[in-house]
């Protein structure tokens, strides 16, 4: 059996869509959560198309919003697959918006959601090996890399049974914080 290659522009999605009232808060703003949500159905799409299979979101990495979006603005998400391990993908998303009267087209957001591909039975599946066909494309993967190395040495860092906060005094005295432990 050969194994199964794609390049990222094979998993390459964007969506458009014009920005209504109905999604807007009380300044006229869109609502970060309406643009969450569609970030999260671009990584589904891009990362489906990629494996050929039924994916979920396993993780969102830091999501800042740079610019608002407008009523009225055309909201424009770019995603590709930038990393991908045995089962998981990394798709990075990009959002911009355009006023549709002047033309200005504004970055309002960059984020990566790490997917899974999924079997019909609900198992982790294999997703096919990426072709890097560009230098941006390796350095694509090799941030997604470092990203997913960096979460896990948080984890390992900071696990409950492991962290020892004495270790952090000096750091703790230049923040707004007082500790005053409560006896258990």
């Amino acid at each position: 059996m050969s194994v199964k290659v794609k390049t990222s522009k094979e998993s390459s999605v964007t969506i458009t869509e014009l920005m209504l009232p109905s999604n807007s808060n009380f300044s006229g703003k869109i609502h970060g959560g309406y643009i969450l949500n569609l970030m999260d159905q671009i990584a589904f799409a891009c990362s489906s198309k990629y494996s050929g299979k039924y994916c979920v979101t396993a993780s969102i990495n830091t999501v800042d919003f740079l610019n608002p979006v407008e009523v009225g603005e055309l909201l424009t998400l770019k995603a590709r697959v930038n990393y991908v391990g045995r089962t998981s993908m990394t798709v990075g998303i990009r959002v911009t918006s355009e006023n549709i009267h002047t033309g200005e087209i504004k970055h309002c957001n960059s984020s990566y959601f790490l997917m899974v591909a999924k079997n019909e039975d609900g198992s982790n599946a294999e997703v096919p090996k990426l072709k890097l066909t560009s230098k941006e494309g390796v350095r694509r993967f090799i941030r997604s890399l470092d990203r997913l190395n960096m979460k896990k040495q948080r984890k390992q860092n900071f696990h409950k049974d492991e962290f020892s906060y004495e270790q952090y005094q000096e750091e703790i005295k230049k923040h707004n914080v007082i500790i005053d432990l409560e006896e258990n």
